[in-house]
């Protein structure tokens, strides 16, 4: 779900120093990786060439990213989508909170970062690390979106019915995803994810979507 703080990032609350430095410096890896990506390839690009690049030692390349892998799959959205969701009324429709928390967050995304994201969702798709890590990483997710809607409408953690709509929410914006990138991200991002909830929530409405 997978950045804050600069630019070409969504607003975001009010920042400490230490975090801002944080942000910039996971930012610099980031950006620092994708150029040795688009240059010499994924697989022949090591961390100690990342951190080079950015300018830190390899042991900060790991505080901010625990592998390599992780340098593509995570960004500082997250935050921004919990708190967007904690906003909504706690009688709203699910996919109608996802629909005003996630929608905006793409569209501004793809608006912004539109080149690196597309090379992102190429790399996620043609190397099987990257896959592989996702699939973990979606279980994280999962989790993280699953407790923020717990809270927000009372549900129990462990609500089956609620881990399994959100990972089908994950599993469509996924193939979402895929479904842009094979397009050369030509498609509105924000149009997709739109139809996307709109054919899942027809599919489940009868579980209080």
């Amino acid at each position: 779900m997978t950045d804050m703080a600069s630019a070409t990032t969504p607003a975001a609350p009010a920042l400490g120093l230490r975090e801002r430095k944080k942000i910039r410096t996971r930012q610099g890896i980031r950006h620092a990786a994708y150029r040795l990506f688009e240059r010499q390839g994924y697989d022949a690009t090591t961390v100690e060439q990342i951190a080079a690049a950015a300018e830190v030692s390899p042991s900060t390349f790991f505080r901010y990213f625990p592998t390599k892998e992780d340098v593509v799959l995570t960004d500082e959205y997250d935050p921004l989508m919990e708190a967007a969701l904690l906003e909504r009324p706690a009688d709203e429709p699910i996919v109608d909170s996802l629909r005003q928390a996630v929608v905006p967050l793409a569209r501004q995304m793809a608006a912004g970062e539109h080149d690196e994201m597309l090379q992102r969702m190429r790399l996620v798709r043609e190397v099987p690390a990257i896959r592989a890590r996702m699939g973990e990483n979606m279980s994280v997710s999962c989790g993280l979106l699953v407790d923020v809607l717990a809270r927000r409408t009372g549900r129990p953690a462990d609500d089956l019915g609620l881990r399994i709509v959100v990972g089908a929410l994950l599993g469509g914006w996924q193939e979402t995803m895929m479904h842009w990138v094979e397009n050369d991200g030509t498609e509105d991002l924000g149009a997709l994810l739109e139809r996307t909830l709109d054919i899942l929530a027809d599919g489940l409405g009868r579980h209080a979507l």
